[in-house]
């Protein structure tokens, strides 16, 4: 595997629609895989590990990387900051080895321009009322932060079709699976599929 260029895999999707556990099935299945793992502002979650989940940093930490050009993307998302630390993720790709990075979607964009080789996916329920529904069944955030990701995705929508594919996350082990295949054939040439998107942004846009 080590004789190949490393694909640099960035996974977003709509708050809720099961990305994270796309990625952690992916890294527990294949360890050819690099997980990059993210910077962010926002505190800590229940079971959360700094350096697992999350570096978790201040704000003042994180706005002097940015001014030392130390992270390849970074954005806002309700309120906090997240960021993606360069080194790492050069490195492995320099060895030969698959990057996944699951970031935000203003964040894969930049890395998309940057990267203009980086293969972009986005995961989704199958449809806007699952997506509430997985919100709800978090149990972990208010009803106005509910209502502020699903006026989020709203937005998504609108560049959902800047992404090389779009994965239906209805059974995750059918989307791990798919997932998987496309890093693969990736190796060999990326194709675009942006259908679906028409429908979700209908859904949605009762939230905006």
């Amino acid at each position: 595997m080590m004789s190949r260029k490393g694909v640099l895999a960035v996974i977003s999707g709509f708050s809720g629609a099961g990305k994270g556990t796309i990625v952690k099935e992916l890294i527990k299945r294949y360890p050819e895989y690099a997980l990059s793992v993210s910077m962010t502002t926002r505190d800590p979650r229940v079971g959360e590990e700094h350096g697992r989940e999350y570096f978790f940093v201040s704000d003042e930490e994180f706005e002097e990387l940015i001014k030392n050009d130390g992270l390849m993307e970074h954005a806002g998302y309700c309120k906090h900051y997240y960021g993606t630390p360069r080194k790492f993720v050069e490195d492995k790709l320099a060895q030969g080895q698959d990057v996944i990075l699951e970031i935000e979607m203003q964040g894969a964009l930049q890395v998309k321009e940057k990267y203009p080789q980086a293969l972009l996916l986005f995961v989704t329920p199958p449809s806007a009322e699952e997506l509430e529904k997985r919100l709800r069944g978090r149990g972990t955030e208010t009803e106005e932060v509910i209502r502020q990701r699903l006026a989020r995705s709203y937005e998504e929508t609108q560049y959902i079709d800047k992404y090389d594919f779009l994965l239906i996350n209805d059974d995750l082990d059918t989307c791990v699976e798919l997932t998987h295949g496309i890093i693969e054939a990736a190796h060999d040439n990326v194709c675009r599929n942006a259908e679906f998107v028409n429908s979700i942004k209908t859904q949605l846009e009762v939230y905006k």
